[in-house]
This record gives structure tokens, C-alpha cells and sequence, in this order.
């Protein structure tokens, strides 16, 4: 399909949510507003909701030391099916669910906890299961299904159905304008056609939900729709495992849908409203993610200190040269703030007070990133054994430490459920919300001067309200905070940059107006400022519950926030410096010259390994030619 630049942004404000009925801690911090009240004290679970958790985390632990083999995952690349059986019969595909349906029932909470620990053991068990119920059938039922929908699948989901959620196709990211699957009415039915790639847990899935393409005609508004469609419909085929760099047990494919009967009662919401019912979903469903990523931290960080405290050099343990040290202290402090944001951001999900988008958001990006970072960090530390696989580490006699497929295992989270650009993207656009609800029309170069002169009214009096109060704020005042003891500094910093976040946001809108959303550069550093602002905060109230909970342990948390403080602080000055000193510009010139074949020069004296073929296959429409390779698992 082709569709213009303007059209695509409008199908993906269309799925936008567009009121904020909630208050939101991260959006008021874009506004230059430090709400601290809004995540201080820390949220805290009823003592009957942390009981389950924690009797579920038990038995998931026995099982994971007992019945998962990262190894044998890694060499076979799938995960054996004894070990799926185990887990349906532990409940853990229905952690998320509501009793009421036969699932455990658990918290936001305890449900990454659970992956947490799961992805430790084995990030591709825990894409499993993060698939299934974040993203697969069970959220978005529980989001916008009907009483009869959920009655139908959701107890399947909680026992033994495993689930797939379909968007991305060959020729389809991130700009769902795009999308060429279609659900063609047909009586009381839908008729699927079109080809879905990266479908993760596809190839095992029992029940998938498939993004496609309604056309509208008399009776039906049309759209962009979500169908719960079951894997072994007739028509519907897995055409190819895929294989990747890491995540090699994970069982994800390329599926095509060919005349594929689908019952309107099985369409998830109305006609038209696959997106929204996409972005909310992800809205919580992105909180699985940094779960993992936490595992991650948490599992380097316990190498790196047995490591580097055994490995000697120069007469002393590595972990006593400072530039090692410095690796060790980066992985301590952040995997403490990534556990807490994550905590946070959960609480405040089950809690349902707050509007957690932009967080869940930013702990997505945030945790992603910092994962990354770890793990290459973890495998510096280890040297050349970083670098050495586990097997051969064992085969030779030393403990087979698998840092090198940890990193691999790493890499995807950049990509994951939004790459890290187009989540910079997706905060920004949520980010200057309000700036755009009030003077919006005003940089439409195709709205009207009468639109435009109402929109100039609405701006002249919210800046006269909101401008004069970035001027000054809390974090200028020595005593304020003081109950954080020597945290409070790090808080006074965080409101006093936020203002200083805001007023950059503020300007930026004014000198470039109609042009902002092309300065991605600009805009991916103002999110990363933001995420900085938003983990400072987290590690900062985490540590304080943490204090008034164990004084012991929370000295010691006092002392990694602290040092997580320092090193963010220095990451958001380079960043603020980096607003308006950067080679934005430059690399724009480049870019012109490399597409342009200016500099083709360069690439010779090479050969190129890569195979011959298109860049992104064609993928008509139309009965299958591939042996179906749907594995649905007993």
C-alpha cells in the first residue's frame, strides 16, 4: 500500500487515547511539574495480594532449578515440551487472569516479578510467556471483550491455550497505515487474507489476535479491527520458523491467512478499533519487557561481583582497578533503578489511579537501553570469557558462564514492542500533548485563519498560566525534601530540571513549530532527559520505603540511589548539552550524500557475504505453497 506521510500520522493519532482522565506523574514531569505526591509515599500491596505472589514465586523458583535447562534451550534452540507442560500445570500461563476465569489472579506486581525470574533462567520461557499474556489473547479481552468472549477463551488461555498477537507484516512496522491483511465481511462472518511476519509464539499458538483490515461499505465503518482467530483454522499456515541471534527457543514465524472464516463475535471491540485497542494494551503489556531486562541486571550483577572479586591482575582483584570498578558500580546502581521503576511503575498500574502510558513507556525504553548497556558491560568484565560461549567454557573446565548469550539475548529489547526510536516518538508525541490540545491548529498549515485564531486565544491563556510557573519551584528551596535525609539534593535537582525540561520543550515548539516532528534527534534526547527524571525519581522513593521497611537494607539502598543519582546526573547534562551543540545537522547532509551515491567510493575493496534476493519479500495473497509447520503444543 502506498500512503503519504500525513496519512499515516493520522491513523496512528486516530489511535491515540486522547483524553487523560487520570493524572499522569510522568506527563505533569514533560510539563515541568514535579508530582511527587502522585508516587511518594510508595504504593504498597494488600497484605493477601503479596501471600499469593509470593507462594507462586516459591513454586515457580523449585521449578525453574529443577526443570529448566538455559542450555539445552540455547544448543536446541527450542524449549522442550515437558518444560511447557510444566508450566501450564503450574498455572503460569495464567498468572494475569482473573481467578473467575481459572487464573492465578496475580498482580502486576507478582507477574513481573515472576518474569523476572523466569528470564534469568531463560529469556526465550519468559518471551513465552510475556507474549501470551501481555500482549496475546488474554490483555486485550480483558481490556475490550465481552462477558461472552472472555467466557470463551480466557479459562482456555489460563490452562492450556497459548496465545500470539499479530500486527507486523513484510512491508509493515511500526506505520500500521500501512497494513494489508484484510477481514472481508461476509454474512455474519469475516474472511481473513494476508500475510503476518515476527509473530512471536506463533508457531505453537493455540489462539491468536490479528490485526486487519476491515473495508468499509454499507453496514460496516471499516478499519483497522482485532479478531481472535484460532491457529488451526482452516486457511491459516505457518510458513517459516525464523531464526535469530538470540532468543533461540522462542517459537516465532511468518503466517499467512488465505480465506480464513472468522465470526463477527470473535472481532474484539467495534470495527475500526484495532490500534487503540493495540496501544492500550501495550500501555501495561510494555511493562513485561523491563521485567526481563531486570533479570538480567540482577543475574550480571551477581557475576560480575563473583568474578571480579576472584579474578586477580596486578596483584589485586579486578574489581579493585577503578576502571573495572566503575563497570561494577554502573551495573549496581542502574539494575537497583530499574527495580524500581519497575516496581513503581506496576504498583501504580495495579493501583489504577494514576495514567501510567508515558511510564510504562519510558520503562520500556529505559529498560531496554540499560539492559543493553549491562550486559555489554558484564561481558568487558568477564574479558575473553565474556566473549567465549558457556559450552566451551565447560568443555575446557571453567564454570560456563553464558555472559556472551545473555548479550545476544539482550539485543531485541531495543527492538521489542516499539524500537527505541519509535518510542522516543511515541513519549514525545504524548509529552507535548498539551502544548499541541492548545495551540495545535496554530502550526496546521491546513487549518483556516479562523482556527487559527481561536487556537492563538486558547495558547495566550495557557502559557499565561503555565510559563510564569517554570520560573522558579521546590527544588530552588535548601530545605526542601529534607525527609529524604541525602537524597533530598538528588530531588531538589530532579524538579529543578524539569522546569528546566520543560522551558527547552517550550522553545524548541516555538522556534520550529510546524517542524518539531521532523527534529528526532531533539526529541529522543528530551525523552532520554525525562526517563533519567523519571528513574531518579523511582530510585529515590524506592529507597526511602526500603528505609522506613529494614533499616539495614535501607542504608544500603540509600547508597546505590545515591551513586545512581550521581551517574544519571551526569547523563542528563551531557543530553541538555547535546540539545542545541549536536550534528543533527550535519549527519542530515550525509545521509542526502550516501543515498544520493556520493559516497559509494568508500564501500570498495570489500566483497559482500550477503545472499542475493529482495530486500523485503513479496507476499501476495492467496492459498499457501509452504508445508505448514504449526506446532501447537499437548
Amino acid at each position: 500500500m502506498t500512503v503519504s506521510e500525513r496519512e499515516a500520522r493520522q491513523v496512528a493519532e486516530a489511535a491515540r487515547e486522547q483524553d487523560w482522565r487520570k493524572p499522569s506523574f510522568a506527563k505533569e514531569l514533560f510539563l515541568g511539574h514535579f508530582r511527587l505526591d502522585l508516587i511518594h509515599p510508595h504504593p504498597t500491596a494488600d497484605p493477601e495480594v503479596v501471600r499469593r505472589g509470593e507462594e507462586f514465586l516459591d513454586r515457580l523458583r523449585r521449578f525453574c532449578e529443577t526443570h529448566i535447562d538455559s542450555a539445552r534451550i540455547e544448543r536446541d534452540a527450542r524449549i522442550p515440551d515437558e518444560v511447557v507442560a510444566g508450566l501450564k500445570e503450574l498455572g503460569a500461563l495464567g498468572m494475569k487472569i482473573d481467578r473467575a476465569y481459572g487464573g492465578l489472579g496475580l498482580s502486576q506486581v507478582y507477574y513481573n516479578k515472576a518474569l523476572t525470574l523466569v528470564s534469568s533462567v531463560s529469556p526465550a520461557v519468559g518471551a513465552l510467556l510475556s507474549a501470551h499474556q501481555s500482549i496475546g489473547v488474554p490483555q486485550p479481552l480483558k481490556l475490550f471483550g465481552t462477558d461472552e468472549q472472555k467466557d470463551e477463551f480466557l479459562p482456555r488461555c489460563a490452562k492450556d491455550a497459548i496465545s500470539a498477537f499479530l500486527l507486523t507484516e513484510p512491508d509493515v512496522g511500526s506505520d500500521p497505515a500501512r497494513l494489508a491483511t484484510t477481514a472481508t465481511p461476509d454474512g455474519d462472518d469475516y474472511l481473513l487474507d494476508g500475510v503476518k511476519l515476527w509473530t512471536t509464539n506463533g508457531v505453537v499458538a493455540d489462539l491468536l489476535v490479528v490485526m486487519a483490515r476491515v473495508p468499509a461499505r454499507e453496514g460496516h465503518r471499516g478499519g483497522i479491527s482485532a479478531f481472535v482467530v484460532e491457529g488451526d483454522a482452516p486457511g491459516v499456515t505457518v510458513e517459516h520458523r525464523n531464526a535469530f541471534m538470540g532468543l533461540r527457543g522462542i517459537e516465532n514465524g511468518v503466517t499467512r491467512f488465505h480465506q480464513v472464516r472468522v465470526p463477527a463475535s470473535r472481532r474484539i471491540g467495534p470495527e475500526g478499533a484495532g490500534l487503540k485497542i493495540a496501544l492500550t494494551t501495550l500501555n501495561t503489556g510494555r511493562l513485561s519487557l523491563p521485567a526481563t531486562c531486570l533479570g538480567a541486571g540482577k543475574w550480571s550483577l551477581k557475576v560480575a561481583r563473583e568474578w571480579a572479586g576472584e579474578r586477580v591482575q596486578w596483584g589485586r582483584p579486578v574489581a579493585k582497578h577503578e576502571a573495572v570498578g566503575a563497570k561494577i558500580s554502573f551495573i549496581a546502581a542502574t539494575t537497583f533503578a530499574l527495580e524500581a521503576v519497575v516496581d513503581l511503575a506496576s504498583h501504580m498500574a495495579d493501583e489504577d489511579r494514576n495514567d501510567i502510558r508515558i511510564e510504562a513507556a519510558l520503562a520500556k525504553l529505559y529498560g531496554s537501553e540499560m539492559g543493553w548497556l549491562i550486559a555489554d558491560e558484564l561481558v568487558q568484565i568477564r574479558g575473553g570469557r565474556g566473549y567465549e560461549t558457556a559450552e566451551s567454557l565447560v568443555a575446557r573446565g571453567e564454570r560456563g558462564v553464558p555472559a556472551e548469550q545473555m548479550l545476544r539475548d539482550q539485543r531485541i529489547n531495543r527492538i521489542f514492542e516499539g524500537s527505541t526510536e519509535i518510542m522516543h516518538l511515541l513519549i514525545a508525541r504524548e509529552a507535548v500533548d498539551a502544548h499541541l490540545s492548545v495551540a495545535g491548529d496554530l502550526i496546521d498549515p491546513e487549518k483556516n485563519l479562523a482556527d487559527k485564531a481561536r487556537a492563538g486565544a486558547r495558547a495566550s491563556g495557557f502559557y499565561a498560566r503555565w510559563l510564569p510557573g517554570l520560573v522558579a519551584g521546590r527544588g530552588q528551596v535548601p530545605t526542601a525534601y529534607a525527609e529524604f535525609g541525602q537524597l533530598a539534593p538528588h530531588l531538589r535537582y530532579v524538579e529543578r530540571t524539569a522546569r528546566k525540561l520543560a522551558r527547552s520543550t517550550f522553545y524548541a515548539m516555538s522556534r520550529w513549530q510546524g517542524r518539531m516532528e521532523t527534529k528526532q534527534g531533539f526529541l529522543g534526547r528530551i525523552v532520554d532527559i525525562g526517563a533519567e527524571l523519571f528513574a531518579m525519581s523511582a530510585a529515590c522513593v524506592r529507597a526511602e520505603r526500603l528505609r522506613r521497611d529494614d533499616a539495614a537494607q535501607g542504608a544500603a539502598a540509600y547508597q546505590l540511589a545515591y551513586a545512581f543519582c550521581v551517574q544519571s546526573r551526569v547523563r542528563v547534562e551531557e543530553l541538555f548539552g547535546r540539545l542545541w551543540h549536536n550534528t543533527d545537522e550535519v549527519d542530515g547532509k550525509v545521509v542526502q550524500g550516501v543515498l544520493s551515491g556520493s559516497y559509494s567510493w568508500l564501500e570498495e575493496g570489500v566483497l559482500d557475504p550477503s545472499v542475493e534476493g529482495p530486500w523485503i519479500a513479496e507476499t501476495p495473497t492467496g492459498p499457501s505453497k509452504q508445508q505448514n509447520v504449526h506446532r501447537p503444543l499437548t
